[in-house]
């Protein structure tokens, strides 16, 4: 697993720079990130939703939306390329001047993200709970820095 979780974490530093041709225009960056974390809030939130006991929980439909965000979290990096940091966005400047804690940033969500699904599939809903309160720091800590509230 942890050669695979590297493999995948190489991977997300190198895709972004690869994939920046695929975007016209900043704005299509800009949208194709937001249309990803609107996903990935999707599929955390019926997670959160089952965590908290406001909705019935089903290790089934938990693990297919904790693979999901595992899924989803490789998406959005590759969007914050050069010019995105203006327009319709929530994305703030620094993310572009500090650039490498922020791709670290993305890193730990997406290895976070990838251990949820892990443990989603077999795991005790006590480490169920550690593991989606580990994504759920990652979020929080990218958003406190990084987005407009």
């Amino acid at each position: 697993m942890k050669k695979i979780i590297l493999a995948l974490t190489t991977a997300a530093i190198l895709v972004p720079s690869a994939m920046a041709d695929n975007f016209r225009k900043p704005e299509h960056a800009i949208k194709y990130r937001q249309s990803a974390f609107s996903l990935i809030a999707y599929n955390f939130g019926d997670m959160g939703a089952m965590m908290k006991g406001k909705k019935a929980f089903d290790q089934k439909v938990f693990a297919e939306r904790a693979v999901n965000v595992a899924a989803l979290s490789k998406i959005p990096h590759e969007g914050f390329i050069d010019g995105t940091d203006s327009g319709n966005t929530d994305a703030l400047a620094k993310i572009w001047s500090n650039k490498a804690d922020f791709d670290e940033r993305m890193m730990t969500f997406q290895t976070n993200a990838a251990k949820l699904a892990e443990i989603a599939a077999t795991g005790s809903k006590k480490e169920l709970k550690q593991a989606f309160g580990e994504v759920g720091k990652t979020c929080k800590g990218c958003h406190d820095n990084y987005k407009k509230d």
